[in-house]
């Protein structure tokens, strides 16, 4: 009898390790710590790091971390909306062509917005990746 309950155990780590691998796929994205970059210059701007975790296959690296400034986000939004078809790209926050990078208020807006606006891409992404579409 004592014989037979490796074989058990053995069987619930399979099972367990078949569970793993079945899990769902996520991306969780955030857009956190904005700074200000050239401060004292006439040419100062914002950027914001973005950080990535997922479990997906699709990435190599599980975690990812990189700054990027608004402009990036808008250089994205065309490239989505060149190959996106009929699929909607999300909106970004409004362009702003006059602001003071020491407006708080105005760089907390717009980190929210980008956050908005990568999850909802980062969902449509996990969403089509999903074995069940």
């Amino acid at each position: 009898m004592s014989l037979c309950l490796p074989r058990y155990q053995d069987c619930s780590r399979m099972i367990t390790n078949q569970e793993q691998e079945q899990e769902e796929e996520f991306i969780a994205v955030r857009v956190q710590d904005p700074r200000i970059q050239n401060k004292e210059s006439w040419y100062s701007y914002v950027d914001f790091k973005i950080f990535l975790h997922s479990n997906s296959k699709a990435f190599t690296a599980k975690t990812s971390c990189v700054r990027r400034r608004y402009s990036e986000f808008v250089w994205l939004k065309k490239k989505l909306q060149k190959n996106s078809g009929l699929v909607p790209v999300p909106e970004l926050p409004p362009k702003t062509p006059f602001f003071s990078v020491s407006n708080d208020d105005f760089i907390e807006k717009r980190r929210e917005g980008l956050q908005q606006f990568l999850e909802k891409r980062c969902n449509r992404v996990a969403s089509l990746a999903c074995a069940e579409w």
